[in-house]
């Protein structure tokens, strides 16, 4: 879900503490807050035109969603993502993504396994003139329209805070191992065309959690031929 900068268009009964919550996020996610960024409470409540309780509310939120961390004495930051950290996300998110994918193949009408398919073209003719931060976007649209029907609610939340920890390294992998790209667009071929065989769920979901762990794995590859990458 895209989210919007704070403005008059907004609903009115938009409570104080959301309108922080979302200014601050798009903030972090369109990368004007970059890593490590000092998010001072009293200057945010002075652009925002509110108290400093709501924007320690909003703030805490995005603390429990991993995109900002507080310390003493230091105070609330834009978090640093290790790529420790990024392996273990994308470990989990493999897991649970493959989860809501096959829970949600059933609910896979011919229109939305259309779309998917228009996503994946676009990112197939994109290849040539390559852009990743371009790719990467139109990847988590292809992506969405595989789980956001997932019935299981509990799931789908836990993949929604998977990619809200993956958009806090606002960095795409594609742009350390382009040509992963590739070999990604062919595997989400392969993923439409077993939902549209009405394959077994367990071959489904084992599609959908191989492929992130091949983008996992040509990271780690790249790892450890080239030393540690910026992933932020």
């Amino acid at each position: 879900m895209a989210l919007t900068a704070v403005s008059g268009d907004e609903p009115a009964a938009l409570s104080k503490s959301e309108r922080a919550y979302r200014w601050i996020r798009e903030r972090i996610e369109s990368g004007r807050y970059v890593p490590g960024y000092r998010l001072v409470l009293g200057q945010i409540a002075r652009e925002l035109d509110v108290s400093v309780v709501p924007v320690r509310e909003a703030i805490r939120r995005l603390e429990a969603e991993g995109l900002v961390t507080f310390e003493r004495n230091v105070g609330a930051q834009v978090a640093m993502i290790e790529v420790t950290e990024y392996v273990h996300t994308m470990q989990s998110l493999a897991i649970i993504e493959g989860a809501a994918t096959s829970l949600t193949a059933h609910l896979m009408t011919p229109e939305r396994i259309a779309a998917a398919r228009d996503i994946n073209d676009a990112m197939a003719a994109s290849l040539d003139d390559f852009n990743p931060h371009r790719f990467t976007e139109l990847n988590k649209e292809f992506h969405a329209v595989l789980y956001e029907g997932c019935p299981n609610p509990h799931i789908l939340d836990l993949v929604h805070k998977g990619w809200n920890r993956m958009r806090a390294l606002r960095d795409s992998t594609f742009s350390f191992v382009p040509g992963r790209a590739r070999d990604s667009v062919t595997e989400h071929e392969n993923i439409l065309t077993l939902i549209e065989s009405e394959a077994a769920l367990l071959d489904i979901e084992l599609a959908a959690r191989n492929h992130r762990l091949a983008t996992l794995e040509a990271f780690t590859a790249y790892q450890q031929a080239h030393g540690p990458a910026h992933t932020s």
